[in-house]
């Protein structure tokens, strides 16, 4: 069978790829010296990593070129990208608040995780229209805004807060919670699912701007509570139907 490793979609993805490898090495930097590398940058990393995986698949959608390499490419750049690093990232939280003995493993509940929650992915069909737990990209995201917000001064974490925030997250990306997608395939705002994917994202963007990345953490909780809302309003017109 020919393979062909260099098209666009797998470039995009190789690129996100790297992006995650930098954010994973900065993580990992700051453990080791803190007073050189912020845990700012990771977040930034993971920012290009997500951008880079939205292109290569619409880069996928406009040229045509899926493949089976491009879908286990895609799950293996993520894992590092939004596996690997948050996990070093609530690593690097946790030992620099001073956290002691093996608990720091904990942490690495996310990565173990995120395994699974990819893995899952790519063998389920009913994630085309939304998703089932919360998106790796989303729990990285969310993760390295907290790391950033911390190092911003706009709070601090304890080690053990650090430890129930592993745990939550490492569930939250396995759970049966249905999540909604922000892929949009039309623009019409007749469509509900459209309607609620504008609002977040307006809501989104207004955070963003007065509160800047340190508040990004926020704005995913906002997505996991509207995909719940979200949920359960469905349920309740299919019941009075």
């Amino acid at each position: 069978m020919k393979v062909k490793y260099f098209t666009l979609p797998n470039i995009l993805t190789l690129a996100n790829l790297l992006c995650g490898s930098i954010a994973s090495l900065c993580a990992v930097s700051h453990i080791w010296a803190p007073e050189v590398m912020s845990l700012k940058v990771p977040l930034l990393f993971i920012l290009a990593s997500a951008l880079f995986d939205f292109l290569d698949g619409m880069a996928a959608r406009l040229t045509g070129q899926y493949s089976p390499l491009g879908v286990q490419l895609d799950s293996l750049a993520d894992m590092v990208s939004f596996g690997l690093t948050p996990s070093l990232i609530l690593t690097a939280l946790y030992l620099g608040g001073n956290g002691v003995g093996a608990w720091w493993l904990v942490t690495l509940a996310v990565v173990a995780c995120s395994a699974l929650r990819l893995a899952r992915f790519n063998i389920d069909d009913e994630q085309h229209e939304s998703f089932i737990g919360l998106p790796t990209p989303a729990c990285a995201l969310a993760i390295g805004s907290l790391a950033w917000a911390v190092e911003e001064g706009m709070f601090a974490l304890s080690p053990s807060v650090i430890l129930v925030v592993s745990i939550v997250a490492a569930w939250l990306l396995i759970s049966p919670i249905k999540m909604f997608s922000l892929k949009f395939k039309g623009l019409s705002l007749r469509d509900k699912t459209n309607r609620l994917r504008y609002a977040f994202l307006l809501v989104a963007a207004a955070a963003l701007i007065i509160g800047g990345l340190g508040v990004l953490w926020g704005i995913i909780i906002l997505y996991i509570l509207a995909s719940i809302i979200s949920t359960f309003a469905c349920k309740s017109q299919t019941k009075e139907q």
